[in-house]
């Protein structure tokens, strides 16, 4: 069910019209990425909370797209985006 539409008061010998429209808020991140430190051949996990859930999301290292393959897996849950780097490298730092 919808709020948007067009709502009128009659009074019989005059009508007055509104048009509303509801604008859906945009998604925010709620809970922010935290900086994480491992040794080398661990797998990290980044997590971050969204306020909606099953909104598209892109993951990027130093500006260029993650995809998911053997060495990152992007999973998404809810309102929670994860990102596995698995057996890390210093080259990911």
């Amino acid at each position: 069910k919808t709020d948007a539409g067009l709502y009128t008061c009659d009074i019989g010998t005059d009508v007055a019209k509104s048009k509303v429209s509801v604008q859906e808020k945009p998604t925010e991140v709620t809970k922010l990425l935290e900086d994480k430190t491992s040794p080398a051949g661990q797998d990290i996990s980044l997590s971050c909370e969204l306020s909606k859930a099953d909104v598209n999301i892109r993951w990027y290292k130093d500006g260029k797209a993650i995809r998911k393959s053997q060495k990152y897996d992007l999973q998404q849950e809810g309102t929670r985006a994860t990102l596995i780097i698995r057996d890390s490298t210093v080259k990911d730092s």
